[in-house]
């Protein structure tokens, strides 16, 4: 429990213990400007580094660079102790279902016109009818990472339209110039019963035999 805790406990001055090679987080992080996402997905807009350090202070919170590549890089407040704990929890549970479930993937940009995403979404449907998970990916490209409630709003729509079929097991996250969710199929879903064997019906239908109809009809006659 206080291992737990601790990893958890996210303050300015345990980030860099904390730290990996993924991700520079508070001072590690250079430059002079950053675009910042806030601790709540919103988007704050180019700032400098040191204001962006200071807001993130005051929420009690950590300054994570999640897309270094980006120009300028594109910075997150979050919980980062918080953030590697449930990224390897998430890793581990994915890695231990990957053994037991097929998990499909389909990819789209910020805005995929609805024809082409209508495509993706049907084989998604078809995917999870069959029983798989879907892992539902939007790519960022160039400046399209500083508007991430795009991309957002994409999946939540996404969702909405096979909520029939499939549960987010993995809310929407944003991981480099990528964010995901992954869909799971309903209960029930994907695991149709197989019919049982028919028992033979036994005719009600009494069989009359030619002779009783012979003798029947030549009684008749007399």
């Amino acid at each position: 429990m206080f291992l737990k805790e601790s990893l958890i406990c996210s303050t300015f001055e345990r980030s860099k213990t904390i730290s990996t090679s993924n991700f520079r987080v508070n001072e590690e992080i250079k430059g002079k400007e950053v675009r910042l996402i806030g601790a709540g997905g919103e988007n704050v807009g180019l700032i400098t580094v040191q204001k962006a350090l200071e807001m993130a202070r005051e929420a009690e919170l950590d300054l994570v660079e999640v897309a270094p590549g980006a120009n300028p890089p594109v910075c997150r407040i979050m919980n980062y102790g918080k953030f590697l704990y449930e990224r390897t929890k998430k890793e581990r549970e994915a890695r231990k279902a990957q053994t037991k479930i097929e998990t499909k993937e389909i990819r789209l940009r910020p805005k995929t016109n609805e024809h082409h995403r209508g495509f993706k979404t049907r084989d998604a449907r078809r995917w999870l009818e069959e029983g798989m998970k879907v892992k539902v990916t939007v790519r960022f490209r160039g400046r399209e990472i500083t508007y991430p409630e795009i991309a957002l709003e994409d999946l939540k729509e996404i969702a909405e339209e096979l909520s029939d079929v499939a549960t987010v097991e993995q809310k929407p996250d944003l991981e480099g110039r990528n964010m995901f969710m992954l869909l799971s199929p309903t209960k029930g879903v994907g695991k149709k019963a197989k019919p049982a064997n028919p028992k033979p019906v036994k005719s009600k239908i009494k069989v009359i035999q030619t002779d009783e109809v012979t003798e029947d009809m030549e009684e008749s006659e007399d």
